[in-house]
């Protein structure tokens, strides 16, 4: 047995199952048992992610299929129960962020720090792996980050989404001499203008379809927002908008769509010598103007979630630097009711932002 804690649970674990399209139920979990350098942790706040909603609707998101039942959730917080027997940083009480992938540390890509893009990565609801919507669960100490004394539970489960645009900026390597554009006010679209505006990034504009989200978007601090359409015909007009919008030179995009159209713009409205980076997925196959922008030296990034951004998310939060709450729109509880009703709120979108629940 592990410190700090009873292993036999007097209560039954429990947690929100994916079970077929649109069928999620509370049922039993049983938790793997704790390694020595593992840690059961009781959950306390888990964020619903887009890709959380597309299994539910499709069973599958990108290449991954859930072929079997699948515990959902991977953006998440709680409270440490018990520690395995050769963890000495943390101690039951802690509370913790829980960064979601493990990757394998024995492939090149692992070893060369790149853990994100390991080909074995197991990461929380990502089928066939079990999420984290759960009362408790098992996972690698060295996953869980100590959250400071000014940070709720709340906030450090947002640091998952945050994570994306934190790395994202990273990748574009922005500064405080870069103009940036986001392409898209959803939540990534958002978390990716507060860390743009954490790296320093002194003017930035953001462009979406929906009136709604661009006016949090401007709330949250954007230079000035960009109403667009879906209509591919009107991307060199709205090129010439973002522009305009923008005064000088946009030196890296971030497009959080992912779509044909939003990458067809991004290309054209980056400067000569500037980066265009893909955080959305929206398209897995598109026709994009990918020759001109390459005569242009216009630089294409990719990104897949993330590495190493856990510690710089709990800096941003708790420094105030980035302020997550205003993106929490919706809480929910973990009864099988609330749980239905808040995957149906994230998936209607309308206002919600990020979906929440309070376990």
């Amino acid at each position: 047995m592990g410190k700090g804690g009873n292993s036999n649970e007097a209560s039954e674990n429990m947690a929100a199952w994916l079970l077929g399209i649109n069928n999620l139920k509370i049922q039993p979990y049983k938790l793997p048992a704790l390694g020595p350098n593992d840690v059961r942790v009781r959950m306390k706040a888990v964020g619903i992610c887009g890709s959380d909603v597309h299994y539910l609707k499709t069973m599958s998101c990108g290449d991954y299929q859930v072929k079997e039942p699948m515990v959902i959730g991977h953006e998440c917080a709680g409270i440490i129960e018990e520690v395995g027997s050769e963890v000495d940083y943390l101690v039951a009480g802690d509370r913790v962020a829980l960064e979601p992938g493990i990757g394998c540390w024995r492939c090149n890509r692992c070893k060369e720090g790149s853990y994100n893009l390991c080909p074995d990565m197991k990461f929380f609801a990502t089928p066939p792996i079990h999420g984290s919507l759960a009362n408790q669960i098992v996972h690698p100490a060295n996953l869980c980050f100590k959250l400071p004394d000014n940070m709720s539970l709340e906030e450090g489960a947002m640091c998952e989404p945050l994570s994306v645009g934190v790395y994202g900026c990273r990748r574009a390597e922005v500064g405080a001499e870069t103009t940036v554009l986001i392409i898209g006010a959803g939540p990534i679209g958002l978390v990716t203008l507060l860390s743009a505006k954490a790296f320093g990034a002194p003017r930035i504009i953001v462009a979406d379809v929906d009136e709604h989200r661009l006016s949090v978007a401007k709330s949250l601090g954007a230079y000035a927002v960009v109403q667009v359409s879906t209509n591919k015909d009107d991307v060199a007009s709205e090129i010439e908008k973002l522009k305009k919008a923008m005064g000088k030179d946009i030196d890296v995009t971030l497009d959080c769509a992912g779509f044909e159209k939003t990458v067809s713009t991004a290309f054209g409205a980056t400067r000569n010598g500037g980066k265009v980076c893909l955080i959305g997925m929206g398209h897995s196959i598109m026709t994009v103007p990918l020759t001109p922008a390459a005569s242009r030296e216009v630089d294409v990034l990719g990104v897949f979630r993330y590495k190493n951004t856990w510690e710089q998310c709990l800096e941003f939060i708790s420094s105030g630097k980035i302020d997550v709450k205003p993106l929490i729109t919706h809480r929910f509880g973990f009864s099988e009711e609330e749980v239905i009703e808040a995957f149906e709120t994230s998936a209607k979108g309308g206002n919600a932002i990020k979906v929440m629940f309070n376990l």
